[in-house]
């Protein structure tokens, strides 16, 4: 299992967890199965068409999956997932 590294905004949908647990073979399944298992992450991670949101920074270990095969990307159980949401404000 993949673990997944989850940011403050979003750790209400995680019973306030910091880090869960999902499988896959791909980040995009990873990210699929995160929202199986805690309702309402999909709606936070993907667009009406299934791509992940423009603000939502999606990091496998430490590289930006869209520099790699974005939602493609193959994930081992020993790899971490990170979540950054874009912020802004003036």
């Amino acid at each position: 299992m993949a673990t997944i590294r989850i940011p403050t905004p979003m750790r209400t949908l995680t019973g306030n967890q910091s880090e869960v647990q999902a499988t896959g073979s791909t980040v995009g399944d990873v990210l699929r199965d995160l929202e199986a298992r805690y309702p309402g992450m999909g709606a936070r991670l993907f667009d009406d068409k299934g791509a992940v949101r423009r603000y939502v920074n999606v990091f496998l270990n430490d590289e930006d999956v869209r520099a790699l095969k974005a939602l493609d990307t193959p994930v081992k159980d020993a790899d971490r997932i990170t979540l950054i949401p874009a912020m802004a404000g003036g």
